[in-house]
């Protein structure tokens, strides 16, 4: 049941039922899951020195989690130190192995919609901001400010609206159990075993209704002045060229075959 509540996709069909819950309700193709974290405000564990200590100078432990349309987990892996960036995080997490070593039952590239069967065949893939880095099954916005109706200001938007699932499933987090708006006194062991629970929860009464989030309310720019991200190791299985080739084509195939207005 614990299994049903809270877990990944385990086969290709399972993987396409998520990406299209994402078309139909964020209009962004072959995404497979919102990606973030979360810091989670901790009582100072005796002698961790500063390990827990985030950018934020308070002390925390991180929730990571991937999250699809209807903002319910997929994923979450809690406990990280506080210091450590989300990318970190992820690399050190179970789920990286599986996107590594492709081993997740994902499906293949296809090609999109509407395009020849010549054209580009694209990945299905995590949506994450600049703090993942970008790889074949990761993809993040363009840096820096774009003019209004440039390629890459309308994938900034698209990517964004998209990507906010998991921010507003953080946030609906937050306003159901108020555990999140303050301190967690208990030590890590039970910290980590209350958000796991809580997580339960979320998911639970989230499949109990109907969850309406307004596309038209999520059109959130991306406004970074920098691509300042973790460079991972032995990720990028494509060439980095091959990825900014690919997200530009993702970038003029929203603006010219697959427009929102």
């Amino acid at each position: 049941f614990f299994n049903y509540i809270l877990q990944l996709p385990r086969t290709k069909d399972e993987w396409l039922r998520v990406s299209a819950k994402f078309y139909e309700k964020w209009q962004f193709p072959h995404a497979i899951g919102a990606i973030d974290g979360k810091h989670i405000r901790i009582k100072k564990p005796k002698n961790s020195g500063t390990d827990n200590y985030n950018y934020k100078q308070y002390c925390s432990i991180v929730l990571l989690a991937i999250v699809d349309a209807n903002c319910n987990f997929l994923y979450a892996d809690v406990g990280c130190k506080g210091r450590i960036s989300d990318g970190g995080i992820l690399r050190n997490s179970k789920v990286y192995t599986g996107l590594e070593n492709n081993s997740l039952s994902i499906p293949e590239p296809e090609t999109l919609t509407g395009e020849p069967p010549s054209a580009i065949k694209v990945p299905y893939m995590l949506l994450g901001d600049k703090a993942f880095a970008f790889t074949n099954y990761c993809i993040r916005p363009f840096g820096g400010n774009h003019p209004s109706g440039s390629h890459e200001r309308i994938f900034n938007d698209r990517h964004s609206r998209a990507r906010m699932t998991v921010e507003m499933a953080f946030g609906i987090l937050s306003s159901r159990f108020r555990i999140f708006r303050t301190c967690m006194e208990q030590d890590i062991d039970n910290t980590i075993l209350i958000v796991h629970a809580v997580i339960h929860l979320h998911n639970f009464i989230n499949r109990g209704q109907e969850q309406n989030i307004p596309a038209s309310n999520q059109n959130v720019e991306d406004t970074n002045n920098s691509e300042q991200s973790l460079q991972l190791r032995g990720v990028n299985h494509r060439t980095r060229n091959d990825l900014m080739q690919l997200r530009l084509y993702l970038a003029r195939h929203f603006a010219t075959n697959d427009p929102l207005y």
